[in-house]
C-alpha cells in the first residue's frame, strides 16, 4: 500500500486512471476519509483524462493519527495538512498537479497554492472559505468537538448519519438526490468503518482549522485557473465566501448553484467534472507550462 512520508506522519494515498493522464489531487473535507469521494465522480474524472490521486488527511482513515480518544489537539495546523499534499506528490513522483478540495479540503488547497505555488496547476474549490469571517460560518462553534468523541456501533452510526442528512437536505431535495444520498451515506459509513473507525481525529482536525491563518488577501497573488463552486442552500458555510474568493483570485470563475447544500448532488457530478476539465485545460494551455513527471513510484 502506498504511504507518503510527511513530517511526523505517513499519508495513505491511492491513484486512479492511466499514468499518462493529467494529475488531479482530490483533498477530502474534515472528519472524512478519502473513500468519501463518490465512485462515479472518480470514474468520470478518469474517463475525462485525469490521473486521480486521493488520500486520507492526517488523523483520518489509514494515515497517521496524532493521538488517542482523549487527545483533542494534534499540535498541527492547516499548513501541515498542505505539506502532506506536497509529500504525496513527491512520493508519487508528480512535479505539479491540478488540485480540487471540498470544505476543509478546499482550505488546504488554498494553503497549498499559497505556500507551494509551483506544485499547483489549477484549483477547484468546492464550498470552502478563505478565513473565519463570521459571515462565512453557519455551523456555530461546534462545541461537541471540545470533548472526547463517543464511539458508536456501525448500525447506530449509520442511523445517526442518515438522520443528519435528512434533517439538512436543502429545499425539499432540489436536485433529486435524496435516495442516492442515503445509499451513498450507507456506502461511505460502512466502508470508512471497515477501514478504520476513529472519531477521535475530528477534534484534532477541528483545532487545526480554528487556528488556520486568514487567506483572502494572500489569494490575490494566486493566479492559476480556479473554479470556485458553492451551493446557495449550504447550511455549513455561506456561499458569500465563494463570491469573496472568486473576487480575490485573478484567474477564477464562480459557480453558485441554487438548492445545493454542503455536498455533491449526483445530478451535478457531470457538471463538476466538465468544470474541472475546462479549468485544467486552461492551465495546460498556458505558455511555459511544464509537463508533469510521473512514474510508478509509490504505486
Amino acid at each position: 500500500m502506498p504511504y507518503a512520508p510527511s513530517a511526523k506522519s505517513r499519508i495513505y494515498y491511492e491513484t486512479f486512471g492511466g499514468s499518462d493522464g493529467m494529475p488531479l489531487v482530490l483533498i477530502e473535507g474534515g472528519f472524512t476519509q478519502m473513500v468519501g469521494w463518490a465512485p462515479e465522480f472518480i470514474e468520470q474524472l478518469t474517463e475525462a483524462g485525469f490521473l486521480v490521486v486521493a488520500f486520507d488527511n492526517r488523523d483520518s482513515g489509514l494515515s497517521t493519527h496524532f493521538g488517542g480518544p482523549d487527545d483533542l489537539d494534534g499540535g498541527y495546523g492547516i499548513e501541515d495538512l498542505a505539506d502532506d499534499v506536497t509529500a504525496v506528490l513527491d512520493h508519487a513522483a508528480i512535479a505539479s498537479a491540478h488540485v480540487a478540495g471540498r470544505s476543509m479540503g478546499g482550505m488546504i488547497a488554498q494553503m497549498l497554492a499559497i505556500r507551494s505555488p509551483e506544485r499547483v496547476r489549477s484549483l477547484g474549490l468546492f464550498y470552502s472559505i478563505p478565513g473565519r469571517d463570521k459571515r462565512y460560518i453557519l455551523h456555530g462553534d461546534r462545541e461537541e468537538l471540545d470533548s472526547p468523541q463517543r464511539r458508536f456501533p456501525l448500525g447506530e452510526l449509520l442511523e445517526n448519519a442518515l438522520a443528519a442528512h435528512r434533517a439538512f437536505m436543502p429545499h425539499g431535495d432540489a436536485w433529486g438526490e435524496s435516495r442516492w444520498y442515503e445509499d451513498e451515506t450507507r456506502r461511505y459509513i460502512t466502508r470508512a468503518y471497515e477501514r478504520r473507525y476513529s472519531p477521535d481525529g475530528a477534534p484534532r482536525q477541528w483545532r487545526a482549522l480554528k487556528r488556520a491563518p486568514e487567506r483572502l488577501e494572500r489569494l490575490k497573488a494566486v493566479d492559476v485557473p480556479t473554479a470556485v463552486i458553492h451551493g446557495r442552500a449550504d447550511h455549513v458555510l455561506h456561499w458569500c465566501a465563494a463570491v469573496d474568493i472568486a473576487a480575490a483570485m485573478p484567474a477564477s470563475e464562480l459557480h453558485v448553484y441554487p438548492g445545493m447544500g454542503h455536498f455533491f448532488p449526483p445530478a451535478l457530478i457531470p457538471d463538476f467534472v466538465r468544470i474541472l476539465l475546462r479549468t485544467a485545460r486552461q492551465a495546460e494551455r498556458r505558455p511555459g507550462h511544464a509537463r508533469h513527471s510521473a512514474s510508478s513510484a509509490g504505486r
